[in-house]
């Protein structure tokens, strides 16, 4: 098989772009409101123009079964996606019209892939890049919710995907700061160590003060995962570090008052006791009440499911009609993937989102167990971290119909897939960060 060095001796500045593009997603995903869309644009444009003039006599690795099968999974959910819109003739729109052809969206991602195979980005760039948004949520979260004295740290975008993207590379950060190998020789080791410990302290904080309970859910899950990979290859002496940091962070959110933990999770309490009693008007019972009229319209038409827009329609008819509380209409989504994709597009677009997650998971898992070097296993763990931490998140939210949930979604599962294929098994050289 022909390799990735060739082929980035052929195209130099195309892995260097990719490299880019790469830091700069995970670092301004969250920070600048239109990085969701504008820099995977870039990103597909500078793959489309390297596989176009990609001469004869250059040399690159080849794609396999594996991309075939991530790539199909992205194919047939985007086609069921379209059908849908095709049958009804309804765009998703997301909050604030900004979700405009989201079905066409895999589609971007599979040009991306496909580019990023060929002329991977350097291993640098998803850690650094990952560390550096953390760094940046973290701040921002920081002076909203401490200088500003607002509630919930958002940056001016939902409180929910900011909450949850930035766990999310706070916990990448910490696979960063796992894989740093080898002794303590210099203070520049020392640094890029502290580095990554500080961005995912930053990334957890700006978590927590998002006040976004969904992500506290799933993090003992990831946590687990970070176990599983590295208690064999990493003495324990530095798996305390990290694991100290996170308990204080954790267990100092939830004393501190100014965070607003101890609020939210009271609230969460009360609100089930609330719904329980018949009020079905807090945030809580309000998600409730879609997860029962996502249940009630799947049963009506479980095989195809009711199509973009008229969803709603039916939803808003069964409000009208005294059935659920009127506060569901004000959504364009029933806060559950799952049980959003079921009642939308049936018993088939629900097997498209289970292939979704369940394909890259097999196969990540399956570099994971194979796996003795340490990138390698460190980039499988960030792919399952990834898709697992999406599976969470989209207990209680469709983080897959928001902007920056789906884009981010897409962008990293890209990103580790692409980097631990092109990684060698001993490790090779630019491995490391």
């Amino acid at each position: 098989m022909l390799d990735t060095v060739s082929t980035n001796r052929a195209f130099p500045f195309f892995p260097l772009i990719n490299t880019g593009l790469l830091a700069a997603f995970l670092a301004l995903l969250l920070v600048v409101h239109q990085a969701y869309f504008v820099i995977p644009f870039l990103a597909a444009a500078v793959a489309l123009l390297g596989l176009l003039f990609n001469g004869k006599g250059s040399r690159c690795r080849a794609w396999d079964w594996e991309d075939a099968c991530c790539l199909g999974t992205l194919g047939l959910f985007t086609l069921l996606w379209c059908l849908d819109v095709a049958r009804t003739g309804k765009w998703p729109v997301g909050e604030g019209n900004q979700g405009f052809y989201l079905p066409l969206w895999p589609i971007l991602a599979t040009v991306v892939w496909l580019g990023w195979r060929r002329w991977t980005p350097s291993l640098s760039a998803l850690w650094y890049g990952a560390a550096l948004g953390c760094l940046l949520a973290g701040g921002i979260a920081a002076y909203e919710c401490w200088i500003l004295g607002r509630g919930r740290a958002s940056n001016g975008i939902n409180a929910i995907p900011f909450g949850n993207l930035s766990l999310l590379l706070a916990t990448i950060s910490i696979v960063a700061f796992l894989v740093r190998r080898g002794h303590i020789r210099n203070t520049r080791e020392w640094l890029k160590r502290g580095l990554f410990l500080l961005a995912a302290v930053s990334g957890l904080m700006a978590s927590i003060l998002s006040g976004t309970r969904g992500s506290w859910i799933v993090f003992p899950v990831l946590l687990w995962l970070l176990y599983l990979a590295f208690w064999e290859s990493l003495p324990a002496r530095r798996l305390v570090p990290i694991g100290a940091a996170v308990a204080v962070v954790i267990i100092g959110a939830s004393l501190l008052p100014t965070t607003g933990v101890q609020e939210r999770v009271a609230e969460a309490v009360d609100n089930l006791e609330e719904y329980a009693e018949g009020d079905a008007y807090s945030s809580l019972g309000i998600r409730l009440e879609m997860w029962r009229a996502g249940a009630h319209l799947f049963s009506e038409k479980p095989l195809l499911g009711w199509g973009e827009g008229r969803l709603e329609e039916r939803r808003d008819q069964w409000v009208a009609e005294g059935l659920y509380n009127r506060g569901i209409s004000r959504y364009d989504q029933l806060h559950n993937d799952m049980i959003d994709t079921a009642a939308r597009r049936g018993l088939v677009g629900l097997a498209s989102l289970l292939l979704l997650y369940g394909v890259p998971i097999v196969l990540f898992a399956k570099h994971l167990r194979r796996r003795k070097d340490l990138q390698g296993r460190a980039l499988a763990v960030s792919g399952l971290i990834v898709v697992v931490a999406f599976i969470g998140f989209g207990l209680t939210q469709s983080l897959l119909r928001d902007v920056r949930g789906l884009s981010g979604f897409l962008g990293m599962l890209t990103a580790c897939w692409c980097l631990l294929k092109a990684t060698p098994e001993g490790g090779g050289e630019g491995a490391r960060a």
